[in-house]
């Protein structure tokens, strides 16, 4: 028996995965701020009609956008993670090397993704989506120590914030030091 796709909800996913990640590209243009359906609907290049029917308020974006972001983060710390604990020193070195690529080439994506989580701060509704990555994080990595785990996320989340404020963005030789810290068996 031959399974049937229903080509109207694929698109339909695909028009929501669209907008979700033109509200991420206002936001690391603009900042939260600037998200409105209209200005995401123009950086889609789709009509405003489309973001209203997928997400009626501006809340229900930010809640989506939050949630890929995650998603997309939490994954990316996974896999942070398992190399580091597979290559010990060397792990060190490619997650220092990735962080230096958030804070540098993908400064604007990860300002964006932090603006997002923080303005969960205020925003009761969205803190759920926040703690989403950690969540998805703390079910897909095995640690033995939920201390020491959640003091390198701690570290991790510090790292990024310090280096999005800095002039300068700090090299994975700058950053090194103190992921081998965070990574040291207690």
């Amino acid at each position: 028996m031959k399974i049937q796709v229903d080509g109207r909800k694929a698109r339909g996913e695909k028009r929501r995965e669209e907008i979700i990640a033109a509200a991420l590209r206002v936001i690391e243009r603009d900042g939260v701020a600037g998200v409105t359906h209209r200005t995401v609907a123009t950086e889609a290049g789709v009509p405003t009609a489309s973001t209203t029917y997928h997400f009626s308020s501006l809340d229900d974006l930010l809640i989506a956008t939050l949630i890929s972001c995650a998603r997309d983060m939490a994954t990316e710390v996974y896999w942070m993670i398992d190399r580091a604990r597979s290559r010990g020193s060397r792990g060190a070195e490619e997650v220092a090397g990735l962080l230096a690529e958030a804070l540098g080439p993908r400064r604007g994506r990860t300002m964006a993704e932090y603006e997002l989580y923080l303005l969960a701060a205020r925003k009761p509704e969205l803190r759920p989506a926040a703690r989403r990555w950690l969540d998805v994080l703390t079910s897909m990595v095995r640690h033995d120590d939920e201390v020491a785990f959640r003091v390198f996320l701690a570290g991790i989340d510090g790292l990024l914030i310090q280096g999005l404020i800095d002039d300068e963005p700090p090299s994975a030789d700058e950053l090194r030091p103190v992921v081998d810290y965070l990574l040291k068996p207690r």
